[in-house]
């Protein structure tokens, strides 16, 4: 059974210390990797709007307008998530220094999951009104 910190020996409070530095400095990477993932995903989907809204009208020689609205939505899409990551990244830095959890916005993660709903069941439809 561990003992409280006021029981232990200097050199057991000194290891505590050392191990909440390193906690915070983990978790401080933690948070870097997954703003660097945010942007991922907003680059991926970047991407994914200059296919639907360029290459594959160009490619399929039909209609051009519903590809231009996806790839227009998909550019949305990656610029929103580039905008949160940066939001959120502060936002657990500024939590990390006051040593509080933070959760983040049910509204914004909300707002992300139907806009990916949204525009993977508009592809769905572009490619089967295709078909």
């Amino acid at each position: 059974m561990e003992r409280p910190p006021h029981e232990r020996p200097a050199s057991d409070a000194s290891t505590a210390a050392d191990e909440a530095v390193d906690a915070s400095r983990r978790t401080r990477l933690a948070n870097e990797r997954t703003y660097l993932a945010w942007w991922r995903t907003g680059l991926a989907s970047l991407a994914v709007s200059v296919g639907t809204g360029r290459l594959v009208p160009a490619l399929t020689g039909g209609p051009a307008w519903p590809y231009t609205i996806a790839g227009a939505g998909f550019a949305l899409l990656g610029v929103a998530l580039i905008a949160f990551a940066a939001v959120r990244h502060r936002q657990v830095e500024q939590a990390l220094d006051r040593g509080e959890p933070v959760r983040p916005d049910d509204a914004i993660i909300l707002a992300i999951t139907l806009a990916g709903v949204v525009l993977g069941l508009l592809v769905l439809a572009i490619v089967l009104a295709e078909s």
